[in-house]
């Protein structure tokens, strides 16, 4: 029960890595803020765990962010863990890429994570502990063929950390990212159906496709991921700031 009394918030908390982060979060002992754009969905999940509460936010409107943390707050008190995990994961190859298309991307994936960080930690003093983690990718660390507003999106995000350690260096709030690489979740079998439907391959086939973008060619686990995130949680990652942890089944860069 390590962050019993604590109150983490998670974006996109109703399925994939967000889900299993909030989870273990709770069962560490944290009050934990699902959110997300299904309020039907986050009250159907937060139904089976006490210590998850829904709220609907769509993280690329900027009232919906400000007043929905600015409530969770109020009713759970100061975001002393925040995940910011919602994110859009769609390729476009940079000849078909289109103004709206980009936008899109960088409202949810960039835009995103600054709104709810800079929300969140408006709930905190200057004294108070916190960690700020941010969901990035590989995508973060090199070029991702086909995904270029996908793979400039998620290299801000770590910009966006760098500068917020510095700014807050040497305070009790840590700013880090974690870096997966193709993770077996929803998303990742969305992209496998699409591939299999655009090349006229089996699933199968395409599920392998992806997975041989880990280093080790194996899709990864959320558990992978969320282990990772409730160790930059922990005490023992104190010093671990402005960093871009990478979880790819072997070296990315």
């Amino acid at each position: 029960m390590e962050h019993a009394g604590r109150h983490a918030l998670v974006t996109g908390g109703g399925t994939g890595i967000g889900l299993d982060i909030a989870r273990a979060l709770a069962a560490a002992g944290a009050e934990v803020t699902i959110t997300g754009r299904n309020l039907d969905r986050l009250q159907t999940i937060a139904a089976g765990t006490p210590r998850l509460h829904p709220l609907a936010m769509d993280v690329g409107d900027e009232v919906s962010v400000r007043d929905g943390i600015a409530h969770a707050a109020t009713l759970r008190g100061p975001i002393a863990i925040c995940i910011a995990n919602a994110g859009i994961a769609e390729g476009a190859s940079f000849h078909r890429e289109t103004l709206d298309h980009w936008r899109a991307i960088m409202t949810t994936n960039l835009d995103g994570v600054f709104l709810t960080f800079q929300a969140a930690l408006a709930t905190l003093g200057r004294e108070d502990w916190g960690r700020m983690i941010a969901i990035s990718s590989i995508a973060g660390l090199r070029g991702l063929k086909g995904a270029s507003a996908y793979t400039a999106s998620k290299h801000g995000v770590l910009g966006l950390i760098r500068a917020l350690s510095e700014e807050r260096m040497g305070g009790p709030v840590t700013f880090n990212a974690l870096c997966p690489g193709y993770v077996d979740t929803p998303i990742v079998s969305r992209n496998a159906a699409e591939i299999a439907t655009r090349q006229g391959i089996p699933e199968a086939e395409a599920r392998a496709h992806l997975a041989r973008g880990n280093r080790h060619k194996i899709l990864l686990q959320t558990e992978e991921v969320t282990g990772a995130a409730l160790w930059l949680c922990s005490e023992a990652a104190r010093s671990v700031n402005g960093q871009a942890i990478q979880i790819a089944g072997g070296q990315v860069t």
